[in-house]
């Protein structure tokens, strides 16, 4: 994708185009926002527009890519070489310090194939204690020609000695609203069926049923699309240990994805659940997350604003406890079965 298509972060495109136009690109980013999915495309658009052999000038200045160039299209597989990515992988779901020394390592090296070296940490969040002082020491000193890009969706976990050195964009509020059509439907479903009354356990459990559903296919969905990416499928002749190694990345980079697309989804309902919270205090439909949802309102009429809040709280505090090694299924129903609705 090309900044052009982000109609709904205008404001922070625009704030990187201006930086770009007046030379005065920032050497360490802090995207922040509520789908990391969306701060990956980001952070890879604006690596393709500082590397696009074709980009769009604004004033004799690159401030888009043309998104169709080799460069671009290397960047759009994550297969360029001067652009290098960090995710959580270890079962512990953090970023280690070898990956971050690796990154380090990789960051230092001049250009191979285009103007800048671009390192992006998405889930900055992650990284532990030693990660993040091992990063520490290149974000004081970065090397020339470099970019390093931190996506989080949770930066208030990130420790105050990085974000102080990160010029931070936040792309949250414009993209509260702009969900996939997948999304959207499952939503509506769930929406609409919390409408409908809950009293009942079995209503209550219908619910439940719904989200874990929507999970399973998720997680089945990640595990597809991964494992056709991983070297397993294309060496199959390859060592004992190599395999073993690739198998235990492959279940880890599973996991990571999954658990970021759980988030994702567990940040639907808390929009949801703040929608069901204003239609307590009879607020402006200019300040619902989901005006397109239909049901919070039902639900909002049953509820006090206090039982509302309530709702709130319990799901942050779900979100919290999935960050542990909790028991997934029994986590969700648990704070399920405590909503009021």
């Amino acid at each position: 994708m090309a900044f052009k298509e982000f109609p709904d972060q205008s404001r922070g495109v625009q704030l990187l185009q201006r930086s770009l136009t007046r030379g005065r690109l920032g050497h360490a980013y802090l995207f922040t926002g509520q789908r990391l999915e969306e701060l990956e495309t980001l952070a890879r658009t604006l690596a393709k527009t500082l590397n696009c052999l074709h980009p769009v000038k604004t004033t004799g200045i690159a401030t888009d890519c043309c998104d169709t160039c080799l460069n671009c299209q290397k960047i759009e597989h994550e297969n360029h070489a001067d652009l290098h990515w960090v995710r959580p992988e270890s079962k512990s779901r953090i970023i280690s310090v070898d990956q971050t020394r690796e990154l380090m390592r990789e960051i230092q090296l001049k250009p191979t194939e285009a103007g800048y070296k671009i390192a992006v940490i998405a889930g900055a969040d992650r990284l532990n204690a030693q990660a993040a002082n091992a990063f520490l020491k290149t974000l004081e000193e970065p090397p020339p020609k470099s970019i390093l890009i931190l996506l989080s969706t949770e930066p208030s976990r990130i420790l105050e000695t990085i974000l102080s050195r990160c010029l931070r964009l936040n792309f949250s509020a414009e993209s509260a609203s702009r969900l996939s059509a997948e999304q959207s439907i499952w939503l509506q479903q769930f929406s609409s069926a919390a409408a409908a009354g809950q009293k009942s356990l079995f209503g209550r459990y219908r619910l439940l049923d719904s989200l874990l559903q929507y999970l399973n296919t998720l997680r089945a969905r990640t595990e597809e699309t991964l494992t056709a990416r991983s070297p397993l499928e294309k060496y199959g002749d390859a060592e004992k240990d190599l395999r073993e190694k690739w198998e235990e990345e492959l279940k880890a980079g599973v996991e990571a994805e999954y658990r970021r697309q759980r988030a994702e989804v567990l940040l639907l309902l808390q929009w949801w659940l703040r929608d069901v919270w204003l239609f307590t205090l009879a607020a402006g439909e200019e300040l619902l997350h989901l005006p397109q949802i239909a049901g919070a309102d039902e639900v909002g009429k049953r509820l006090t604003t206090r039982q509302a809040q309530e709702n709130l709280s319990v799901l942050e505090q779900t979100q919290r406890l999935l960050h542990t090694n909790v028991q997934e299924a029994l986590t969700l129903e648990v704070g399920l079965l405590k909503l009021q609705l």
